[in-house]
């Protein structure tokens, strides 16, 4: 059966400094029509560092919609210039939230956070950590560095300690790619 969905028309109703919101019609399979309401956002880029003890580099940051603290993987959108390029977006997310500069970054794949209503891709990476240098958060930006090993971490993921759902998906896949032999950790 045919599933697709055409845009017919759209209007937006809010556009913002991250997001913009659209209500479209969408001419559905069997040719009636319904409303489908898009959050417009750039992307993303998360990256799971890994440090040749075999622990993860974690940020723990205040979320504002949910007014508690998370414990997350380096992650920020692809909206800085000459930033639209995923792997490079992640460098310099590493870089300013952790002081890490990776050796290798192995690609985890692409997340599609809430399909239903957003067209956000996050592109995930597990990265090896080279060397160690100071933190450059952005001004709003208040993190502290958390180093879990990574074992541990999918304990934490498996008991609901981690609810953000790019790390988690990180988490997970680097654990079973390290299992399998496909994530090289260095001394």
């Amino acid at each position: 059966m045919n599933t697709t969905e055409t845009q017919k028309d759209f209007e937006y109703k809010y556009k913002g400094a991250i997001i913009n919101l659209r209500v479209d019609t969408a001419v559905l399979p069997n040719g009636k029509t319904a409303k489908r309401e898009v959050v417009e956002h750039p992307g993303g880029v998360g990256v799971l560092p890994i440090d040749g003890d075999g622990n993860c580099l974690l940020v723990k940051q205040f979320r504002y919609p949910y007014m508690k603290e998370t414990l997350e993987i380096p992650a920020g959108k692809r909206d800085k210039e000459g930033d639209r390029d995923p792997l490079s977006c992640g460098k310099r997310e590493l870089k300013e939230e952790t002081g890490a500069v990776a050796q290798s970054f192995i690609p985890l794949g692409t997340l599609f956070p809430s399909p239903g209503y957003t067209d956000e891709v996050i592109y995930l990476y597990a990265a090896t950590i080279l060397s160690m240098g100071d933190a450059e958060p952005d001004e709003d930006e208040f993190i502290n560095l958390c180093r879990i090993p990574l074992e541990d971490a999918v304990e934490m993921v498996l008991s609901g300690e981690i609810p953000d759902s790019k790390t988690q998906t990180a988490i997970l896949k680097a654990y079973i790619l390290k299992n399998r032999g496909k994530l090289p950790l260095t001394k």
